[in-house]
């Protein structure tokens, strides 16, 4: 039995057409799961054939039939593939066809494709040659870059998209994203985020104390360093709150944002990530300690003198430079960083812009 697949191009090339499979005598119905079916890049529509599909007329001529397409987004945009299978020994020829659709998608601001994650096909059987399809259509569209969000539930593409030249770009708890750059050449997208971002807290009183905490998970060395209270802030959280909010976890104190005093680059942290730490200055509004029982082992006010004295703090090039920083901040002779509520034309938003505001007429540094 031959198994032949014709599209709308002219008879010559349907006259070309590679044999794809033979098999002995399958039930039609079966036909599918009997016969591995490939196409060759000249007559697969998902190798960039034009949107177009045969159908057998009354008379038995094949016609072409343009696929439904959305105008704006061509969501809808398939093509029809017709099989010929041919009976051996002059049997009677009969054909099926399957329905191959783009998947739904709309175009980002850079030239690419962003993937409807909540609109993937249910049947898990029909996202290869959708993906194939779409990526034939899109590569003849001239896009770019292919973003393809794949929630938890639907891990089982994953290796489907893998073996068609996705990449992994990253992970949240909910899904997976993978990326296809289309042009030749060096890809061009953004990559995954490169950096997390710390705070500290260096919180003084009237009496001239530092709150300080000693954690529950420690390297041995720093046993008995007691350290300002430190923490990641959170998805989509202004530095100045992070600050707030990691004192208020771990010691129980309220606080006021003061100042940025000021930040570490490090590299090669944590999965080889980045790391942005900034260090503030924050006024207490409340003494009471209450200490978080999962992460901190204890916390206290702790004289300035004794937490600048601290074998560990003098013999620490970073620490001590952070000290003196917050020193000089105490003493009026240096400025931090106030952050100003900003509306950029570029995007119309809203941000933080960090900077140092100092009276022209005043060389010293007052703050709030």
């Amino acid at each position: 039995m031959e198994l032949k697949f014709l599209n709308s191009k002219p008879s010559s090339l349907s006259e070309k057409a590679a044999l794809v499979a033979r098999t002995k005598s399958s039930p039609f119905s079966s036909f599918e799961h009997s016969v591995g079916v490939k196409f060759s890049q000249e007559f697969s529509s998902c190798r960039g054939i034009s949107k177009k599909a045969s159908y057998l007329s009354s008379n038995g001529t094949y016609m072409p039939k343009r696929a439904n397409s959305s105008v704006d987004k061509e969501k809808t945009a398939a093509e029809n593939y017709f099989y010929q299978i041919s009976g051996t020994n002059g049997a009677s020829s009969s054909l099926f066809s399957r329905n191959v659709g783009v998947l739904d998608a709309c175009d980002d601001e850079y030239g690419g494709v962003v993937v409807d994650p909540d609109r993937l096909p249910a049947n898990p059987d029909d996202f290869a040659p959708m993906l194939q399809f779409s990526l034939s259509h899109w590569k003849m569209k001239g896009k770019k870059g292919i973003w393809l969000k794949l929630p938890l539930e639907r891990s089982e593409l994953v290796p489907v998209a893998v073996k068609e030249g996705f990449e992994y770009h990253h992970a949240e708890p909910g899904y997976v994203m993978l990326t296809y750059w289309i042009p030749e050449g060096p890809c061009l997208l953004p990559t995954n985020a490169t950096h997390q971002v710390g705070v500290g807290g260096f919180v003084i009183n009237d009496k001239n104390e530092v709150l300080v905490v000693q954690e529950k998970f420690y390297d041995p060395s720093f046993a008995d360093l007691w350290k300002i209270p430190t923490g990641f802030i959170l998805e989509s959280e202004e530095i100045y709150t992070g600050a707030v909010r990691e004192v208020k976890e771990e010691t129980g104190v309220d606080t006021e944002f003061v100042e940025v005093i000021a930040f570490r680059h490090a590299h090669n942290l944590a999965f080889d990530k980045s790391d942005l730490f900034f260090v503030c200055m924050l006024k207490p509004l409340s003494a009471q300690l209450k200490v978080d029982d999962l992460e901190i082992q204890a916390a206290k006010w702790m004289p300035l003198v004794e937490f600048v004295a601290q074998p560990l703090i003098q013999e620490d090039g970073l620490f001590k430079k952070i000290v003196d920083i917050c020193m000089a901040r105490l003493g009026k002779h240096y400025c931090g960083l106030l952050p100003r509520q900003v509306v950029s034309k570029f995007d119309g938003r809203s941000s933080c812009l960090y900077h140092n505001v100092i009276d022209a007429g005043n060389v010293t540094c007052n703050g709030n």
